[in-house]
């Protein structure tokens, strides 16, 4: 498949031909993309929270199951943490380690892209990728901890804010950094006021999904929501100004960024 997006056809994508780009550009799923195009694309991050709710709802099933089956919660965080990183074959993972070397770098825009591409991983793709492996196995752990449903909320909400960001980063006004790849056929097809809505809907919704276990988790829920957007609009700035615009890999980054943000964020105050 093409990575460069073509000319839009004449006829408006639909909300299928934007589920099946969410679907079958984030998860490895198997969804048929049918249209790649800028209208499809459009469709398909805004669509984005819906892959990550799907994910999402996967790692808790697998948590809950193995709670269910006597194993402890730092088992089941370990396999709530897998099956995102299975469910996109590790490609976000990737990217955050990609991001973390060319940043680390702190060599000039064309540079730094050039190691990010490199198929190997720097040593700061390497520490950055056992911290936040880390941090989320250790969230998540805590969060089970307490109870199956804290943790299938926390594991359906991270993953879902994780997509959402990719959402706020395909904005109009984004510029890709190459001409080519994924960055290049997602960056700014998403008007500003179409992502503004569906940031406030994912997290009314995730407040609503917070209510299942107290009110007091409905406000930490939407909270945590914000605290991942937040970081993931920090660390797409900085991406933008170093790499003078977004990659595949700066996706995976802001999707791991904000997961694991919100995975902490559940955690304190408790």
């Amino acid at each position: 498949m093409s990575t460069t997006p073509t000319s839009s056809p004449s006829s408006p994508a639909s909300w299928a031909d934007g589920l099946r780009f969410a679907f079958g550009t984030l998860t490895v799923l198997p969804v048929e993309v049918t249209r790649w195009d800028r209208e499809a694309a459009r469709g398909g991050m805004l669509c984005a929270p819906a892959a990550g709710l799907a994910v999402g709802a996967g790692a808790a099933m697998l948590g809950g199951f193995l709670l269910f089956l006597g194993a402890g919660p730092l088992l089941a965080a370990v396999a709530s943490v897998a099956v995102p990183a299975a469910l996109t074959r590790g490609l976000h993972l990737d990217g955050l380690a990609d991001t973390a070397d060319g940043l680390g770098s702190g060599k000039p825009a064309e540079d730094a892209l050039r190691i990010m591409k490199q198929s190997d991983i720097g040593p700061f793709g390497v520490i950055t990728l056992v911290l936040v492996l880390f941090a989320q196995v250790a969230a998540l752990s805590q969060l089970y901890a307490d109870s199956w449903t804290r943790g299938a909320v926390a594991a359906v909400v991270s993953a879902t804010a994780a997509r959402l960001a990719l959402t706020l980063a395909a904005r109009t006004g984004i510029p890709a950094a190459r001409p080519e790849g994924l960055g290049a056929a997602v960056a700014g097809v998403v008007p500003v006021r179409a992502a503004t809505v569906a940031a406030i809907a994912v997290t009314l919704v995730a407040a609503g999904a917070g209510a299942l276990v107290g009110p007091y988790d409905a406000v930490g829920t939407a909270l945590a929501v914000l605290v991942a957007l937040t970081l993931a609009e920090l660390l797409l700035r900085h991406c933008v100004r170093r790499f003078g615009g977004v990659t595949g890999d700066v996706f995976g980054g802001l999707a791991e960024t904000a997961a694991t943000a919100a995975l902490v964020a559940l955690t304190l105050g408790r």
